[in-house]
C-alpha cells in the first residue's frame, strides 16, 4: 500500500502543540507534504472566490488577453501555452490568474510588488480575491510558525521576514482535455520556487508527489483540508532538511477528461530583499552546507521564472 501524506489537526496547536510541532516536522522530513484541517478559513470565503475565478476563466479568450502581464506573470493573466516545467519542452495544459500583495502606505520595493490587475467584467473580483488572499497569507504565517519550531528556532523567526514577501495567489483553470491523444499534462513534474504553497485542492483528482522510492503517490482531496507542501527556498534555507517534493497533476481518464478542473495555490515567498542563507542548525558534518553563498529572494525567484518561461519577455 503506498503511503499516504499525513493530514494533521490545527486544533492540536492550542491543545497539544508540542505534539503537532513534532508530527508536522516528521511529516516534512519525510514527504514534503502535510496537510491540515479546521485551518479556519470559512468553505462560503473559498467558494466564492472559486466563484469570480471561474467566471474570469469563462470569458472569451480575447477579453482575457487584455490582461496578460508582462511582469513575468507575476500579476494578471498568463494564458495557454506559456508556462512549462523545468526541464520539459512542453507548455502544461492550464491558463492562470495571479494576485500579488497588496500594499499599503509607501511601496519599499515599487519595481516587484507591482499593483494587481483586475477584471472589469467581473465586479466583485477584487473584494473576494483579496479576502482569500489575506486568509491564506495569516494562514501561511501559522504553518511557517510550527516549521520554525520544528527546526529548533522561535515560532515568530519568519514573521519579519515575509511581511512583505511577493507572495502569489493562483488561480488555475486546467480545461476538459482535447479530444485527440495529446503529450501535454496538466502540470508536468516540478517543484514549487517559494517557502512554502498553501493548496485549496479540486474537487478533482489528479494532484501527486514522487516519495524517496520513487512511487507517484495520489495526494487525495479531503474535504475542509488545505495541503501545505516545502518550496525550492526553503529546501535551500534548511540545506535540504526539508525536501521540496517533486509533484505533478496528470491527466483523469476516462469521463473525468470531459471535464474541467479548478484549483488555488497559495505561494508564499520572503520578503524580496531576504536572503536566503543556509541555518546553522541544519549544517552537520553528514550534512555539510550545500549552498555557502546565500541569495537573495528576488534573484532566486527571477533565475526560476526564467526557467519555467515566465520571464522571456524581459531577455
Amino acid at each position: 500500500m503506498p503511503p499516504r501524506v499525513p493530514v494533521l489537526d490545527l486544533h492540536r496547536l492550542e491543545s497539544e502543540p508540542d505534539s503537532l510541532v513534532s508530527d508536522a516536522g516528521a511529516a516534512y522530513r519525510e514527504f514534503g507534504f502535510c496537510g491540515f484541517r479546521n485551518h479556519g478559513i470559512p468553505d462560503a470565503l473559498i467558494e466564492r472566490a472559486y466563484g469570480v475565478f471561474r467566471q474570469f476563466f469563462a470569458l472569451p479568450a480575447d477579453v482575457k488577453a487584455a490582461y496578460v502581464s508582462s511582469l513575468g506573470g507575476q500579476r494578471g493573466y498568463t494564458p495557454f501555452g506559456v508556462e512549462q516545467a523545468r526541464d520539459h519542452d512542453i507548455p502544461d495544459l492550464k491558463e492562470f490568474w495571479h494576485v500579488g500583495r497588496e500594499i499599503r502606505g509607501k511601496n519599499p520595493w515599487p519595481g516587484i510588488l507591482e499593483p494587481n490587475e483586475w477584471p472589469a467584467e467581473i465586479p466583485d473580483f477584487r473584494d473576494k480575491a483579496l479576502a482569500l488572499y489575506e486568509q491564506l497569507d495569516a494562514l501561511g504565517k501559522r504553518i511557517l510558525g510550527i516549521i520554525a519550531q520544528s527546526l529548533g528556532l522561535q515560532a515568530d523567526w519568519f514573521n519579519d521576514k515575509v511581511r512583505l514577501g511577493n507572495s502569489i495567489l493562483r488561480a488555475i483553470h486546467y480545461p476538459p482535455l482535447p479530444a485527440e491523444k495529446t503529450p501535454a499534462v496538466r502540470a508536468a513534474q516540478h517543484e514549487d520556487i517559494n517557502l512554502i504553497t498553501l493548496l485549496i485542492g479540486s474537487d478533482e483528482e489528479g494532484l501527486q508527489i514522487l516519495s524517496r522510492e520513487g512511487q507517484w503517490v495520489p495526494v487525495t482531496s479531503i474535504p475542509g483540508t488545505i495541503v501545505v507542501n516545502i518550496g525550492d527556498m526553503m529546501q535551500r534555507l534548511t540545506n535540504h532538511v526539508l525536501p521540496s517534493t517533486p509533484h505533478r497533476v496528470i491527466n483523469p481518464p476516462g469521463a473525468l477528461a470531459e471535464r474541467a478542473r479548478y484549483s488555488i495555490p497559495f505561494f508564499m515567498h520572503p520578503n524580496p530583499d531576504f536572503p536566503i542563507r543556509t541555518l546553522p542548525g541544519c549544517i552537520t558534518p553528514d550534512n555539510p552546507n550545500r549552498y555557502p553563498e546565500p541569495i537573495t529572494a528576488n534573484d532566486f525567484l527571477m533565475q526560476r521564472l526564467r526557467v519555467i518561461k515566465l520571464l522571456y519577455e524581459r531577455l
